[in-house]
């Protein structure tokens, strides 16, 4: 069985669903991060050098194993050119 299989098969399971759903958010903090610093041609070790840090920090923030402060997400946004924009959308009721 390959991934996409696996994947559709698991999200039937509305706990399994739900769950998915919940990290959704997450996993596309983390991917606009890493689209934002390649976007920008830098490596870790540039952005950590910018924001005055270590690269195994920078590493954590991508990977979402850190719970960056507004500033710490500022900071990156702004040493890759771009600025952070916050958004907040009405839950769908019917997967809440």
């Amino acid at each position: 069985m390959n991934f996409k299989n696996f994947k559709q098969k698991a999200l039937k399971n509305p706990e399994v669903r739900r769950e998915y759903n919940a990290l959704q958010d997450e996993f596309s903090l983390i991917d606009q991060l890493l689209t934002m610093r390649t976007k920008a041609g830098l490596t870790q070790e540039d952005i950590a050098k910018i924001l005055g840090t270590n690269k195994s920090n920078i590493s954590r923030l991508e990977r979402g194993r850190s719970n960056p402060s507004w500033g710490t997400l500022n900071k990156y946004a702004a040493a890759c050119g771009f600025r952070v924009k916050l958004e907040a959308v009405e839950n769908d009721r019917a997967s809440a």
